[in-house]
């Protein structure tokens, strides 16, 4: 007769810091300026892009709408962080001087000459005075509109927090995607239907990226992913997800029908806040539990402490 094994009776661990504070200090920043920021920035990057596809493509409804709305998400990002930092002279603080080795000083640096060069552009649309200059603004525009879709995500990558810190392979995918769908929503809604092409085709790959992304997120990243997944990050996260896969559907039933497209539009755009929101909700769940610091830290010195075995001249070395 095989001996019973025995019941578990160690009670599940709580992890807790010294007079019940966190481990971790909670992010400081402020809701919505931050996460709005977040939304705000990837959204002007693509609007840039698309601006100067549609002048390049000859599709001038399309590059004057993209335009418009890269310059006013561009302000308007550059004043949710004065918002955030309190005071206008700490942004220009921040332009003193470049480091390249902090995210936060590089997008800045990124993001003033952004919204110059957009609000040039935007100006030259609409006055009609020096349109080579504001078709050049609009092109070095679009240069930077790769690198204002993704440095938000590794300004979050760079910092403590485990949910950040931890998708820093992933954040990048997802905030690109979801910028390439924001930038397609507003174009859905505000260029000519005959012109929409390339912003559907754009919404396509932005979605497919994204909706990747955040599933690698929540399923690959162990125990760390679990704030994706639950509470108040979880339910923004799901409704990021259903309304990018309606807008990228009704962007293909509705090339026929401006209604439709609009309400594609409006669904990218809703999806792009969600998701922004969410990933910010979800750093400062991850900074409120221990767990999310402990475990993890566990388990990176336990494979740290396991025996190395080093073949050197037939003879196996080992070190702790």
């Amino acid at each position: 007769m095989s001996p019973r094994r025995e019941q578990e009776m160690v009670p599940r661990a709580e992890f807790r810091s010294y007079y019940g504070r966190p481990i971790l200090k909670q992010p400081a920043w402020k809701v919505p300026d931050v996460p709005g920021y977040l939304f705000l920035g990837g959204l002007a990057g693509s609007s840039a892009m698309l601006g100067a596809l549609g002048g390049a493509t000859g599709r001038p409804g399309l590059a004057r709408a993209s335009r418009l709305v890269a310059a006013g998400s561009a302000v308007a990002s550059v004043g949710a962080l004065i918002h955030d930092l309190g005071r206008p002279e700490r942004f220009l603080n921040m332009l003193r001087v470049l480091k390249p080795t902090s995210p936060l000083s590089v997008g800045s640096w990124i993001l003033a000459p952004f919204s110059g060069l957009a609000s040039a552009s935007a100006a030259s649309e609409l006055t009609g005075l020096l349109p080579r200059l504001g078709t050049a603004a609009g092109a070095a525009s679009a240069g930077l509109g790769p690198a204002m879709c993704t440095y938000t995500a590794v300004l979050l990558a760079d910092t403590a927090i485990p949910a950040w810190h931890e998708a820093h392979r992933e954040l990048p995918f997802l905030f690109a995607g979801g910028a390439l769908t924001s930038g397609a929503g507003a174009a859905l809604i505000a260029a000519p239907a005959a012109e929409q092409g390339p912003a559907r085709r754009i919404g396509l790959i932005g979605a497919g990226m994204e909706l990747a992304a955040a599933y690698r997120m929540e399923r690959g990243l162990g125990l760390v992913g679990e704030p994706y997944r639950q509470g108040r990050p979880g339910k923004l996260l799901r409704a990021g997800r259903a309304l990018t896969a309606v807008g990228a559907g009704l962007s293909v039933l509705g090339r026929r029908s401006r209604a439709v497209s609009a309400i594609a539009g409006a669904a990218y755009l809703a999806a792009g806040l969600c998701t922004r929101f969410g990933v910010f909700e979800a750093g400062k769940a991850s900074a409120a539990d221990p767990k999310y610091v402990v475990i993890p830290q566990r388990e990176r010195l336990a494979g740290a402490a396991e025996p190395v075995v080093i073949e050197q001249s037939g003879a196996a070395l080992s070190r702790p």
